[in-house]
């Protein structure tokens, strides 16, 4: 197994992640820069064991799907394409420039942040029409497909979508949360059979996430919607940010 350098600095970092998970859904964009940037870990692999650590926080996330089972069969279309999606992401992602696809999902997540700090946000995503089974199973194919890529999990991808689509915020945060279970497993697959998969860390990894995505979960249940929809858009400005720092470098 590869050492990871400064786990001392990595692994609170990683419950941070989680939290973020259990809390809002995004979180999972940290974990493959914190293993490349602090851990040491060589990008294929700090992506193929990430695809597989979001897999513990999405079990966690689907506790609150069954209490729900309205948001559930509304994400089965999501997480069908999402699994078909991902095993394409997989078997591309040591050909297509990762770095233009991160500019992308940059503008997208940035463009998604912006607009869920504007006063109308929260009022528009109610009112907005609920899309069907089709379109969320090409929405999941692409989210499939990108987090696959990226070794982002899908919720990164998947949460700005939903609320560019003004989706209702419950929905958009559950579905984020749970896309991670067909991402993990399609992805982990790919990358295990390619050898590239260090079970490990990835296990150590996903210990990590869920005990945050628990801590985060709890969190997110005291907070009122509009607290919680300005706790993603601010979010997912501080992730765009950071995205266009990392292809700045």
């Amino acid at each position: 197994m590869p050492l990871i350098a400064h786990a001392w600095i990595v692994a609170p970092l990683l419950l941070v992640a989680g939290a973020l998970i259990g809390a809002t859904g995004i979180g999972g964009v940290l974990v493959v820069p914190l293993l490349t940037t602090l851990g040491g870990i060589v990008a294929p692999q700090a992506i193929a064991a990430s695809s597989l650590a979001f897999f513990l926080p999405a079990l966690v996330a689907l506790g609150p799907l069954r209490q729900r089972p309205e948001l559930a069969r509304r994400c089965l279309p999501l997480l069908a394409g999402a699994l078909g999606g991902a095993v394409v992401g997989a078997l591309v992602v040591r050909w297509l420039p990762v770095q233009v696809l991160l500019a992308g999902v940059t503008a997208l997540v940035l463009l998604a942040g912006w607009r869920g700090l504007r006063p109308s946000a929260g009022a528009s995503a109610a009112s907005a029409p609920m899309l069907g089974a089709a379109p969320l199973t090409a929405l999941g194919a692409v989210v499939g497909l990108g987090s696959a890529l990226t070794g982002t999990g899908g919720p990164v991808l998947l949460l700005p979508l939903l609320m560019l689509l003004r989706q209702p915020l419950v929905f958009a945060v559950a579905a984020a949360q749970a896309v991670q279970l067909p991402v993990a497993i399609s992805a982990s697959t790919v990358h295990a059979l390619a050898g590239r998969l260090d079970w490990r860390l990835a296990l150590m990894c996903g210990l990590l996430l869920m005990i945050g995505s628990l801590a985060g979960q709890r969190a997110a249940r005291r907070l009122p919607v509009a607290q919680l929809q300005r706790a993603v858009a601010v979010l997912l400005l501080a992730t765009g940010g950071w995205f266009a720092v990392l292809i700045l470098k």
